[in-house]
């Protein structure tokens, strides 16, 4: 029932609740120092973590036909919000209030997160909101042209994948990229991205003559120097294929019962076995034709509890370069708040002076950096300017396809409390840049894209074509939506 009286001792619980959770909540980070420039938006998650305890939707129902705010579009403004709200009920049921909201303070957040945004990637083209960037091929070290295009098209944001080519070739790019830069547009931001522990399969051993995985099929996954020791017979059969991980510790740390997928997917398995040395899975899903497997393939283990450093030591041996020269780290693999400390502290040593000043990209990839996302984002952001990356292939792998949609919405909302950008990122518009025509099912995923903050092409054959694509359905988008509000702009398709 909508009575403003009732609603109002509502709204007043609700609002006791959430103030009373979220300094809990706040009690738990403070040990982290958090700077004065994020300590509003550190209040701001908090508070948007207690309200989320709440099934509100009663509540948001119930506001509706007294036309007031059904509270669903508040994550960078949530106290606010609620008082608003709460200011709205008062004056209805007759009730005393301690005033209205200003609307200086109902868009503080708002404002607090496009100045950082701006401060990252740059002044934007003047035809959209959000920023775009490109990832550089190998070639751009040496084709200065490739980024004289990317200016022509007002590309904010550079990222260099340190995964390929050398520090040689790093610099080449960077320097091709200062070159191109005009009187007429700001200068690239330059994102390098760490690599991280890699989970890939190695050599391969097939059994006999056998050359494809078919469902029911065993493998057994062991460390790079197991290769050729021989897996003898299982409880369940002989194994048909004998597979290498560049990673024992993964092998070490997984449990039997526990889901092992190669491949991006394509091959599923379930572990049987599995005595620390060596992995025992049964293949539950493949291609019905079978599938070979193949070196240098993703390894994911979804269910297990993969404590395994972020930074590895080919990403210390990058990271004096690229202290040096980003203006932002992607950090790969960040999974836990200490995994950001560890960070900190090695940019700490490599630049004590003004280590804070660099930009840090968190790259949400595995459900274990889901389940930790409120407390990665301030750990971070409490020393230093941050963004958060939906790297979206490993993360659907991960939580699977099914929830991919779900928990892109539920990152951006949480990025959007803590009032830090977001990137969107992994195969956007991936078969116009590879193929040269987009699909119908990524121009409407490019068309998602535009609440985000920054949006993230790979690299390709036709990306110049695909950067082109993009810029205007950005630009169209933006005109109907900002975040989760609808923009109510004048339709013209039926004058």
């Amino acid at each position: 029932m909508s009575d403003p009286t009732t609603l109002l001792t509502q709204i007043d619980a609700l609002i006791d609740n959430v103030e009373r959770d979220s300094h809990a909540i706040l009690a738990r980070w403070e040990p982290w120092d958090i700077r004065p420039d994020f300590k509003a938006s550190a209040e701001n998650l908090a508070a948007y973590l207690a309200l989320r305890r709440h099934d509100l939707r009663e509540l948001q129902r119930a506001l509706m036909p007294l036309g007031l705010s059904s509270l669903g579009r508040l994550e960078s403004r949530v106290m606010p919000a609620l008082r608003a709200v709460r200011h709205a009920l008062a004056v209805l049921a007759g009730d005393q209030d301690e005033g209205a909201v200003t609307a200086a303070t109902f868009f503080e957040g708002e404002e607090r997160l496009e100045t950082r945004a701006q401060a990252l990637f740059g002044a934007v083209h003047h035809n959209r909101l959000a920023a775009m960037m490109v990832t550089c091929p190998s070639e751009a070290a040496e084709e200065p042209d490739f980024f004289a295009h990317l200016n022509e098209r007002g590309i904010e944001a550079l990222r260099i994948n340190c995964a390929h080519d050398t520090p040689e070739r790093w610099a080449a790019m960077i320097t091709n990229a200062r070159s191109a830069q005009t009187d007429e547009r700001p200068p690239f931001a330059i994102f390098m991205d760490l690599a991280g522990p890699k989970l890939r399969t190695g050599e391969i051993r097939a059994r006999g003559k056998t050359t494809r995985l078919h469902d029911g099929d065993l493998i057994a996954v062991v460390a790079p120097d197991a290769i050729e020791t021989k897996v003898p017979a299982t409880p369940w059969g002989k194994v048909d294929f004998t597979i290498a991980c560049t990673l024992p510790e993964a092998i070490a740390a997984a449990r039997a019962g526990e889901r092992l997928l190669i491949d991006d997917g394509r091959i599923a398995c379930t572990i049987l076995d599995a005595d620390g040395a060596t992995l025992i899975a049964r293949v539950d899903r493949t291609r019905a034709k079978g599938m070979k497997p193949k070196p240098e393939k993703g390894i994911n283990l979804p269910d297990t509890d993969l404590s395994i450093p972020a930074l590895t030591p080919a990403d210390r041996e990058a990271l004096p370069f690229v202290a040096a020269h980003a203006d932002g780290i992607d950090y790969s693999f960040v999974q836990t708040a200490e995994d950001v400390a560890t960070l900190q502290a090695e940019l700490a040593h490599l630049r004590p002076d003004d280590w804070n000043t660099i930009a840090l990209v968190l790259k949400i990839e595995t459900a274990r950096a889901v389940q930790h996302l409120p407390d990665i984002i301030v750990r971070a952001a409490a020393r230093q300017p941050i963004a958060v990356m939906i790297a979206r292939g490993d993360l659907a792998i991960e939580i699977g396809f099914a929830r991919l949609a779900e928990m892109q919405e539920e990152i951006l909302w949480i990025a959007e409390a803590a009032q830090v950008p977001v990137i969107w990122a992994t195969q956007v518009m991936e078969h116009l840049v590879k193929e040269g025509m987009p699909n119908r099912g990524e121009l409407t995923d490019a068309a998602m894209a535009a609440r985000a903050e920054c949006v993230m092409l790979n690299k390709g054959p036709f990306l110049l074509e695909a950067l082109d694509w993009l810029d205007v359905l950005l630009a169209r988008m933006e005109d109907h939506v900002h975040k989760k509000t609808p923009q109510l702009r004048r339709l013209r398709s039926w004058g």
